[in-house]
């Protein structure tokens, strides 16, 4: 399904943006050496309960999970990379922390991630979480009213595979509305001048991630958590954008300042 929504509905979309980059940005803030998971999930839920949201994740059940996701918030921690399931973990000097969130307000739903390094980082990981948030930079830049989701696709993978980094083709980002996950999917890599032509109104999750040195990745015993093959650090940033008639509008920037 390919939604396509009012400018009415684009304002609804911007305010649950809006929360959810606010409630990512309010955990990274309290995140320190220690934090377990599992307050940051409690963070999240209080957070969301709060503003009156339905977290896209406690029921999510998809095919490639073992049952609903039960959690309200992804916390993935260095050699995991997607769908970390929040567990009794407490955070060490130099993790590696990718957050992601979605949530549904007003009916419309909304998709961010953010990877951080808790404490003292290391150079390589600056590089790269930074080499991500390029590289949904020059996938927001591409899309405009006309282009193609291949065009996306392309110069994200530009930017990854420019810095050496391996991109894996199973997940990627996905149209989103009134829920998270919907056509079309937004390849991490790709022909440009392909697939879906964008239209003012569609609303994209847009995600690139990846893994210092394989495009393979393995399930965690839990079910959900997905890491490296070879252990090895991981990256993730994610915007959800509308596409408008003068290109691509951020739905999912914070306004909370600290």
């Amino acid at each position: 399904m390919i939604e396509i929504f009012t400018p009415t509905e684009v304002a609804k979309a911007r305010r649950t943006g809006e929360l959810v980059a606010n409630i990512l940005h309010t955990l990274k803030h309290r995140v320190t050496i220690g934090t377990n998971l599992l307050e940051i999930d409690r963070w999240a839920k209080a957070m969301i309960l709060e503003a009156g949201a339905v977290s896209c994740y406690v029921d999510y059940a998809p095919s490639f999970g073992r049952g609903p996701f039960g959690h309200y918030i992804c916390t993935a921690v260095n050699d995991a990379v997607l769908h970390g399931l929040p567990r009794d973990y407490a955070l060490a000097d130099g993790d590696l922390l990718t957050l992601d969130l979605a949530v549904l307000l007003d009916g419309i739903a909304a998709d961010s991630a953010i990877s951080f390094v808790v404490g003292t980082a290391k150079p390589e990981d600056l590089a790269l979480i930074e080499t991500t948030e390029r590289a949904l930079a020059a996938g927001i830049a591409a899309a405009k009213p006309g282009a193609k989701i291949g065009d996306i696709s392309f110069a994200i993978g530009t930017v990854l595979s420019g810095a050496g980094y391996p991109i894996n083709m199973d997940f990627g980002g996905h149209g989103i509305g009134t829920t998270m996950h919907q056509d079309p999917h937004v390849s991490n890599d790709g022909r440009a001048g392909r697939g879906y032509k964008l239209r003012p109104g569609l609303l994209l999750a847009i995600e690139p991630w990846v893994m210092v040195d394989t495009d393979k990745l393995v399930t965690d015993a839990d079910g959900w958590t997905l890491r490296s093959a070879t252990g090895s650090r991981t990256a993730h940033s994610e915007h959800t954008i509308a596409i408008t008639e003068d290109g691509a509008e951020i739905m999912t920037l914070p306004t909370v300042t600290f």
